[in-house]
């Protein structure tokens, strides 16, 4: 695993949206404030690759709950050049990584490349949904919440996730966002979510929530996997103590917020479906 402090995340719009420029190198990219008490920028979130070993947890260790996350871990800081971050710029005058999603988000010439008028818009919206440092470089953090507020009302409005009589959980690769339907009634999220990395793509098409481990300690990388849902394989839905907004994505997992595993280790249960479907940009 790796603990530094840089790193930016990245991801395809549902509407097929390109891929992400590069102007600015990821060694170049760092939060603008570390999250949570003296804490590095965690960008590299271990998940367990291969099969745990199943067994029935005792009614004691079910009993314990995961520790809380450090005070700020989940805070909207966007990822930042650092040369932006030294200067203390007022507007970005550089491409960010999410450069033609964002444009085409905001309704913006899509041409990939950053402009006053661009950083301007960007940075409007950075202010109305408190994502610091609000300098309008078209970054992760500013992305991801575009593509939840897209999913908020009516996540499922394509049709891309079948719609059953029995609960099934929705993993949409393309927007990075989770959800729980019934019929055509969404009973939890939609919230967002870190899929796998290129190598370690989250797999896709129907799987089943075959062990619930709310205490899951990964032997592999000796790393906590708090409300452990493991659905294929190695591959599970799970809590981490780090931002789930980097181009690194996790070994396969469905990496959440502590609290937004939390609530859907109350949602589902072995047995429950899950279906996947897309692409996560650089997989």
């Amino acid at each position: 695993m790796a603990v530094l402090s840089l790193g930016a995340g990245t991801g395809v719009a549902d509407t097929g949206a390109p891929e992400p420029t590069a102007a600015v190198p990821e060694s170049d990219l760092v939060p603008g404030i570390a999250p949570g008490p003296s804490r590095p920028w965690q960008i590299d979130t271990p998940d367990q690759r291969l099969a745990p070993k199943v067994y029935t947890p005792s009614a004691k260790e079910d009993a314990v709950e995961p520790k809380a996350a450090a005070p700020g871990t989940y805070d909207l800081i966007e990822y930042v050049p650092l040369s932006d971050a030294v200067s203390k710029v007022s507007c970005s005058k550089l491409t960010g990584p999410y450069q033609k999603q964002i444009e085409q988000w905001l309704k913006l010439k899509v041409d990939g490349k950053q402009s006053t008028a661009d950083c301007k818009a960007v940075q409007t919206f950075q202010k109305q949904y408190r994502i610091q440092p609000a300098i309008g470089f078209a970054g992760p953090v500013t992305w991801y919440q575009m593509m939840l507020l897209s999913a908020k009302k009516n996540p499922n409005a394509k049709k891309s996730c079948p719609v059953k009589s029995y609960r099934v959980a929705c993993v949409d690769l393309n927007r990075q966002v989770t959800w729980v339907q019934k019929g055509s009634k969404v009973i939890y999220g939609p919230v967002q979510m870190r899929s796998g990395r290129k190598g370690y793509a989250t797999r896709a098409g129907w799987h089943a929530v075959y062990w619930r481990h709310k205490n899951h300690w990964s032997t592999l990388y000796n790393s906590p996997m708090p409300y452990a849902q493991f659905f294929d394989g190695g591959q599970a839905f799970h809590a981490v103590y780090g931002s789930i907004y980097t181009t690194i994505g996790s070994w396969g997992c469905v990496n959440l917020k502590l609290g937004d595993a939390k609530k859907l280790w109350s949602v589902l249960k072995k047995g429950d479906k899950v279906y996947v479907w897309g692409h996560r940009t650089g997989t």
